[in-house]
């Protein structure tokens, strides 16, 4: 089935403390993005402060794996950490921090039901075709909003225009889906930080778990935002799409695909999958740093949830 959705922008990993992640995925070989902190005031005439939500990725060519955290009072930042200022005019302070408390509120959530991925956003290269598409389907949406995403690269960092559009109308239990655009192929082409010591060079899945009793529904639910066929399996529905895939795998068949793994709470990501130069190199930078390494039912490796901040990771062999 034909759709305008090619790809996984990225996934993201809410986690409590962004030193603990940072230190977490530069030992498991990821090349990380300095952290960004928004500074904002509360108040016109006072100090700006860090505020909202901080983030950084780790990128790849076609797309990234977003790590996020809740700006807490007395919580250190990272040395390495980009102060943001963010410049608001007096007349739309309280739209903006409204705006602001919305998203700490969102990923806060995300934390009380656990410390792992919860976000999981889509590539399309047409945002308001899949809006169009949403509207026929039924999908609850945001309507598109252009934003602006800093991004570095050897010349240094650039703003790029973004449409994104949130599947914010309707039930998502999950966490938060969305789908988006790319930056400009001439932002694409001078992205720095995509060498990893590890040799992941692409983000390639990500695997949602579901009670038994919901997997169908779920799989319908998907098939609604991606417009691709289901691809049944034994207690397993996913979705192909170009270079990439969407699992969903019911409770009781997790140990099968993930031996030893456990989500904290359903419906929930379970964690994502790269794929890697070359997976006997992978395979020693992980050991040789320490880390227990697992094998999946599918021949993959695997990082478990346990040592990775609640989120399983994957490394799969490219073709």
């Amino acid at each position: 089935m034909n759709t305008e959705i090619k790809h996984i922008h990225h996934v993201g990993h809410v986690v409590t403390d962004m030193r603990a992640a940072l230190e977490l995925y530069k030992k498991l070989g990821f090349d990380c993005l300095a952290p960004a902190y928004p500074m904002m005031t509360e108040k016109e005439g006072e100090a700006p402060k860090p505020l909202g939500v901080a983030n950084t990725h780790i990128t790849f060519l076609q797309n990234f794996v977003e790590i996020a955290t809740v700006i807490k009072d007395g919580v250190k930042i990272p040395s390495e950490a980009n102060l943001v200022p963010i410049q608001v005019p007096a007349a739309v302070l309280p739209r903006v921090l409204e705006n602001v408390k919305r998203t700490v509120d969102t990923v806060s959530r995300c934390l009380e039901r656990y410390e792992g991925v919860h976000i999981l956003c889509f590539y399309t290269p047409d945002v308001d075709g899949t809006a169009a598409r949403f509207n026929t389907c039924g999908v609850g949406h945001s309507g598109v909003n252009a934003v602006q995403r800093p991004v570095e690269t050897k010349s240094g960092m650039k703003v790029s225009p973004l449409k994104v559009l949130e599947i914010d109308g309707e039930d998502v239990p999950e966490g938060r889906l969305a789908a988006a655009d790319m930056p400009p192929l001439e932002i694409l082409q001078t992205q720095t930080h995509m060498l990893h010591p590890n040799g992941a060079i692409e983000l390639v899945e990500a695997i949602l778990c579901v009670a038994d009793s919901e997997l169908e529904s779920f799989a319908e639910r998907y098939q609604r935002y991606l417009g691709s066929d289901i691809q049944e399996g034994e207690l397993t529905r996913s979705f192909e799409l170009k270079g990439a895939r969407i699992t969903i795998i019911a409770e009781s068949k997790l140990d099968n695909l993930l031996p030893g793994e456990k989500v904290p709470a359903l419906p929930g990501f379970i964690g994502y999958t790269v794929e890697v130069k070359d997976i006997s190199h992978t395979y020693k930078y992980i050991k040789e740093n320490g880390f227990p390494v697992r094998n999946t039912a599918r021949g993959e490796i695997f990082v478990p949830a346990s040592v990775a901040l609640g989120t399983t990771i994957v490394f799969r062999q490219a073709k």
